[in-house]
């Protein structure tokens, strides 16, 4: 990386672009449910289906989950910050008393979450310091009554109110 280049002044600037909080679900080879905290979720195209995240090539949760074919998008209520930063540190028990059912793809449902998107892995591209995840939505799901989705801005979980 270039000497000049301020790293934590890049991260403090591109804070001020609001994002949605997702965790990405899956099971590794031995059927444990794996997760990771994601904000840089996007759709991608109408036709076929398509999304897109960013883990970074250093996850261990990413490997485990890619290994079924298959991933879970988990869209964050507001009031799941407790899960946004469990599944946001790498550790072997993420999962251990979260509620969740299987998707059809069976990988991992998190009770409260305001909308489920199910993939089927499409393609994986390096990109500097992370990996473009291409998913191909198999089904999806807004659940309804569930509330507002979880909104990050300036480092910290934020209402659509609080965004002004």
């Amino acid at each position: 990386m270039n000497d000049s280049f301020d790293s934590k002044e890049f991260r403090q600037v591109l804070g001020h672009f609001p994002t949605g909080v997702v965790i990405i679900s899956g099971l590794d080879g031995a059927g444990k449910p794996q997760g990771l905290t994601i904000g840089s979720f996007s759709s991608i195209s109408l036709d076929p289906p398509l999304v897109g995240f960013f883990p970074g090539l250093n996850s261990k949760s990413w490997p485990a989950i890619a290994e079924s074919g298959f991933f879970c998008v988990n869209v964050l209520a507001a009031s799941q910050s407790d899960l946004c930063w469990r599944f946001a540190k790498e550790s072997e028990d993420r999962f251990n008393g979260v509620d969740w059912s299987n998707s059809p793809n069976n990988s991992p449902k998190i009770a409260g979450a305001v909308a489920y998107i199910d993939c089927a892995i499409e393609s994986s591209s390096q990109i500097g310091d992370h990996l473009l995840i291409v998913g191909r939505v198999q089904s999806l799901e807004a659940v309804a009554g569930a509330g507002s989705p979880m909104v990050f801005s300036k480092g910290a979980v934020v209402t659509t109110s609080q965004l002004t």
